[in-house]
């Protein structure tokens, strides 16, 4: 049964009233440990006490607050039927999840399970794996301005994802993770949990989706990636919400000694969506690299906010961002490097790139540095420019719509972000999704 409150509640709520939370509190399952009833409990004061985003919020600089509401949403009840999301990749195990439940799942084989190696749901990880749970989920504290939506997302969130991979094990397939929001006014809260332990190795492909591009909804979601010394963890996001929309999402990394985390993260829904990316390079050795490709179009908002923190030396980061823009679309890029004291011999790179294809579009990119020690390597920039009349030009002369172009031309444009994949059937289905945004 969904569950609402009236649309005359408090902006600063919206439908998620202390009835509402009460409701939500009452569906879960008994067993879940008191110590996680408790964070739930203390999450929601934290979001009832916060205001909404205000004109005279840093951290929101740029945004159309207009559009941020919490009214009109539902606690969905549970699917019948999800759509099949178009990834052609092999798969290791799979979850898939609709309005915040476990819908289907493929389980491990039976060698990666006597292995030590675990797929599962929230809810069974917070029973069977409760110590690691506890240590490692939403650790991390909101830092980039979404503390409100933070506070939400713990408090409503039903179930999600646990993903361990224990010391050594290197799995050669990914996982995936499919969260579905279905029905009008649905408001879901999608959570991935990913700890890799010591020398481990693993990659996770999560898709975001919605059944049809009419409905108005909202995602609430965040991810936890903990890599442990030497690890490697590959992490591909792929956004495709309905494009009425609203998104919120906080994605935070903490990658310690000599490991290493990858991730990926292509927006292509949404009405409105922010995206927080949080990395903590938490060792020496450590890197993380930070990658993300968006395609804006009709008058779509991209709101993109990332930090860059570097707790200990030799440590290294590359963020690059690229957006290709098309008719009134906005984007917002806001991204800090943080180097600390201690952090000597850093190397960290940041760079957001534009592709303007319309006349109207607007980009907004503010990259920053905060630097508090004296032997480091920090770069940071960002570009925005027009599309090439001339390779426009030269393509439709040879008989090529401008719409084709356009594709052809951003493709080219993307193809400096998709060719840090190692995995080429990832590198080919990122483009296969790409090219549907491009004929909708």
């Amino acid at each position: 049964m969904s569950v609402s409150a009236p649309l005359s509640a408090s902006s600063a709520l919206g439908v998620f009233t202390a009835e509402a939370f009460a409701a939500h509190l009452a569906s879960l399952p008994p067993s879940l440990p008191a110590w996680w009833i408790a964070r739930k409990r203390a999450a929601y004061e934290r979001f009832a006490a916060l205001p909404m985003p205000s004109r005279g919020d840093e951290a929101w600089r740029f945004s159309n607050l207009s559009g941020l509401t919490l009214d009109g949403f539902t606690l969905p009840a549970a699917a019948t039927s999800v759509p099949h999301a178009p990834i052609g990749i092999q798969k290791v195990a799979k979850l898939v999840f609709a309005n915040g439940r476990l819908f289907s799942r493929e389980a491990l084989s039976a060698d990666l399970v006597a292995r030590g190696v675990v797929v599962d749901t929230l809810q069974n990880a917070l029973v069977q794996h409760e110590a690691v749970v506890r240590e490692h989920l939403l650790a991390q504290p909101p830092k980039l301005g979404s503390a409100k939506f933070s506070a939400l997302h713990e408090a409503f969130l039903t179930d999600g994802a646990f993903i361990y991979v224990p010391k050594g094990v290197q799995l050669e397939q990914p996982v995936g993770v499919f969260s579905y929001a279905l029905g009008a006014t649905a408001a879901i809260f999608p959570h991935t949990l990913v700890v890799a332990g010591e020398n481990a190795r693993v990659t996770i492909v999560e898709y975001f989706g919605s059944a049809n591009d009419t409905e108005a909804q909202l995602a609430v979601g965040a991810n936890d990636l903990y890599a442990g010394h030497g690890a490697q963890i590959t992490y591909i996001g792929k956004q495709d919400w309905s494009h009425r929309a609203l998104s919120f999402q906080s994605n935070s990394t903490v990658v310690r000694r000599d490991a290493r985390v990858q991730s990926l993260n292509l927006h292509l829904g949404a009405r409105q969506a922010r995206h927080e990316s949080l990395s903590q390079l938490a060792a020496p050795g450590a890197f993380s690299e930070m990658l993300a490709l968006t395609v804006a179009e009709t008058d779509q908002e991209f709101d993109q906010r990332t930090l860059q923190i570097h707790q200990a030396p030799n440590t290294k980061s590359d963020l690059l961002y690229k957006n290709a823009l098309r008719g009134t679309a906005r984007t917002i890029f806001s991204g800090l490097i943080v180097v600390d004291p201690d952090a000597q011999k850093t190397d960290a790179y940041q760079s957001n790139r534009n592709l303007m294809l319309s006349e109207d579009a607007e980009a907004n990119s503010l990259p920053g540095l905060e630097i508090q020690a004296n032997d480091v390597r920090c770069t940071h920039g960002a570009t925005s420019s027009r599309i090439d009349p001339e390779q426009e030009f030269y393509l439709q002369s040879r008989g090529i719509a401008k719409e084709a172009a356009d594709e052809l031309l951003t493709f080219g444009f993307f193809e400096e972000v998709l060719n840090r994949l190692t995995d080429d059937h990832l590198h080919e289905a990122l483009r296969v999704l790409i090219q549907t945004k491009f004929k909708k």
